[in-house]
């Protein structure tokens, strides 16, 4: 039979989640801590979920926790989680208790994929999920490892006077063991099988299993990520709180014109700040593949989005000759540079108004129509959110509200369905933009149009919850390529000369 013809073997995720929080100071299971609005185990799991490589998952939790996972597993509508199961009392029992359970209903001689993932590894890449689940087509084991950056020495105790070195192997050839771990089912049953012979038997991951049971067996490596870091210490918390903060996702686009005209003809817009600029883009390129667009704004409509009447009135038109809204965007801001001390009150009220306040009202204005058609609203930052900058602490301190507004609306209105979203484009010409700084070089600022095509992929995604960073591309490398952290981490230095 030709290899085309060979069904693919089904992928199982066993999401292991059978530590506690003593490391980290807590008296819950540190899976269950709150990291960027939800718990360490929701992040886990999502990230499976989205995984087009993954068809299952099964939980393996804590005892006594088994019910407050399937909470956040309804809540969340992780559709992919077929079981919680109660782990065991160490890392080897766990493990066989999901053998187990993975076995349940195979016919003889089936076999399938299953990747064993820390729940407390919450940052983990699809490109590394992937990468694992294709390796599965040549190996029976399959591993996940990044270089060590640190040298590592080996040591023995003497008597009362501490340790002391006795070798320090060659780092080039010394890797950080990650998850997930990656096995044919059948692979991994038979080695805790052998296992099960040695009353000595322990073992702390599952690749040391097969390579000391199984031998024969080659266990392949995965080149791992930096960021794919366990939450174990309570620095780790800190740390990995703010890399989701500083996150960024590439939104998925559309396959042609075709399919953006599909998925916009009989939708219903509603821009704020439509009269020009990213605004005006958006709604001259959406009504282009169909969609009703009513663009707002002071100079063309004489909207003021710092009037919650003008808002409310904008969306009940849009409401009553379309029968519904389907995306609100709010692109309108002010630029004000000065230092705090000497800026007038009127000035940073308006800043507030229009910066702050203005999206807020949109927002709480927007959702009963948003909620109707399992909308999404869209929200505008810059690139200074991640860092405030001399003069300029009004702007930034607006558009970091604007990421924080979109996390937790996000996560507020998600059992309705409505997706909450945020683009942070790098400086772009914008006449917002040029009033403030006047005419820049040619080549150093995005464009408004690229702005708006991403806002549009944006919209038209399943994505709720993000920041996603419109960047001007190295040639050499696109969106595409990199993932959201590499991304977001590649761009720090340069937000730090961005407005």
């Amino acid at each position: 039979m030709s290899a085309q013809h060979i069904a693919k073997a089904r992928t199982t995720a066993v999401v292991l989640a059978g530590g506690t929080g003593q490391r980290v100071g807590l008296s819950i299971p540190k899976q269950l801590l709150k990291i960027a609005g939800k718990a360490v185990i929701e992040h886990t799991l999502s990230i499976f979920q989205q995984s087009d490589s993954i068809d299952d998952i099964i939980v393996l939790m804590a005892p006594g926790y088994v019910p407050d996972v399937e909470k956040i597993v309804a809540k969340a509508g992780l559709t992919k989680v077929v079981r919680v199961i109660e782990g065991g009392s160490t890392r080897n029992e766990t493990t066989e208790r999901a053998i187990a359970a993975l076995g349940e209903g195979l016919a003889e001689g089936e076999d399938r994929n299953v990747l064993f993932h820390d729940a407390v590894r919450p940052l983990l890449s699809q490109r590394v999920i992937k990468d694992c689940v294709d390796a599965l087509d040549r190996y029976q084991a399959v591993d996940v490892a990044i270089p060590s950056a640190d040298t590592i020495i080996v040591t023995r105790t003497h008597g009362g006077d501490g340790e002391f070195i006795t070798d320090v192997p060659d780092r080039s050839r010394l890797r950080r063991g990650q998850t997930p771990q990656a096995f044919k089912l059948s692979t991994i049953r038979r080695a805790y099988e052998v296992a099960a012979g040695d009353p000595n038997f322990q073992a702390t991951d599952d690749c040391s299993v097969v390579l000391k049971y199984l031998p024969d067996v080659p266990i392949y490596v995965v080149a791992g990520d930096e960021y794919n870091m366990k939450v174990t210490q309570p620095v780790d918390v800190f740390i990995a709180d703010k890399l989701f903060q500083l996150a960024s996702t590439a939104a998925p686009q559309p396959a042609d014109d075709a399919a953006y005209r599909e998925l916009l003809t009989g939708r219903t817009l509603v821009v704020f700040g439509g009269s020009y600029g990213i605004g005006a883009d958006i709604a001259t390129l959406a009504e282009s593949y169909g969609a009703t667009v009513y663009a707002l704004g002071r100079s063309t409509t004489g909207t003021h989005v710092e009037n919650p009447v003008h808002i409310d009135e904008a969306l009940s038109k849009a409401y009553a000759e379309t029968g519904r809204v389907d995306y609100v965007i709010n692109t309108a801001g002010v630029l004000r540079i000065g230092k705090l001390a000497g800026t007038d009150s009127a000035t940073i009220q308006e800043a507030l108004n229009v910066n702050y306040l203005a999206p807020v009202q949109i927002a709480r204005a927007s959702y009963k129509y948003l909620a109707e058609t399992k909308g999404q609203l869209l929200l505008y930052t810059s690139s200074s959110y991640t860092r405030g900058r001399a003069e300029y602490s009004l702007y930034s301190s607006t558009k970091a509200a604007m990421v924080n507004l979109t996390q937790a609306l996000s996560d507020e209105w998600a059992a309705d369905g409505v997706r909450v979203n945020c683009v942070n484009p790098e400086r772009t010409a914008t006449p917002m933009r040029t009033k403030a700084f006047g005419q820049e070089p040619a080549g150093t600022l995005l464009s408004s149009e690229a702005v708006a095509r991403t806002s549009l992929d944006v919209l038209l995604s399943e994505l709720t919850g993000h920041v996603i960073d419109v960047r001007q591309q190295d040639p050499t490398k696109g969106a595409s390529e990199a993932s959201g952290f590499e991304q977001a981490l590649a761009a720090v230095l340069d937000r730090q000369a961005d407005v």
